[in-house]
């Protein structure tokens, strides 16, 4: 288990029976894999949002407003479209750099993860979009130490919303919509 796992587990448990995936047919289907920590993650906790705000996307999830499949093709299709009006992140201008969603928030914003041709996907980092704009952040870490960090106090986005996190943390799963 990942360090970054154990502290997310410290800080909500897990909500029960794990999730399993076909994780092959979901990484086939997203046309590149997925980082071992976030796979972990979905296995104990499914999709689901935190403290209120943050909400973990996941392959074939109950509820199909979060399906992370559905969102990593329709936010490629809308960033193409972005691209030709507003500047790209400096973090994208490689050749074949690329973002994929991992996570949303009630106001908006959008979690990515940052690929680049090449790299393995446990190396991925995190980009977070505001929304409705065009700042975006970038944190050299992993999806669930970027969570954890978050809700621990240890690391702070300044587009995410300054109620996140809660003094007391919780975690509910997404049932069917």
């Amino acid at each position: 288990m990942t360090d970054s796992i154990a502290r997310l587990l410290d800080i909500a448990p897990a909500p029960g029976a794990p999730r399993p995936k076909d994780w092959g047919e979901i990484e086939c289907g997203l046309g590149c894999g997925l980082p071992t920590d976030y796979k972990k993650f979905i296995h104990l906790y499914g999709g689901g949002h935190w403290d209120e705000y943050l909400y973990v996307l996941e392959p074939g999830c109950p509820n199909v407003h979060y399906d992370l499949v559905t969102w990593a093709r329709c936010q490629a299709e809308d960033l193409q479209d972005l691209w030709e009006f507003e500047r790209k992140p400096v973090e994208l201008e490689a050749e074949g750099a690329r973002v994929v969603p991992w996570a949303t928030t009630d106001n908006g914003e959008c979690l990515y993860w940052l690929v680049h041709p090449g790299l393995h996907p446990d190396h991925w980092t995190v980009m977070v979009n505001e929304a409705r704009g065009e700042r975006w952040e970038h944190f050299p870490v992993s999806c669930t130490r970027f969570l954890a960090s978050c809700l621990d106090g240890e690391l702070r986005s300044g587009l995410l919303s300054s109620s996140f996190p809660l003094a007391v943390h919780e975690f509910r799963g997404l049932g069917a919509a």
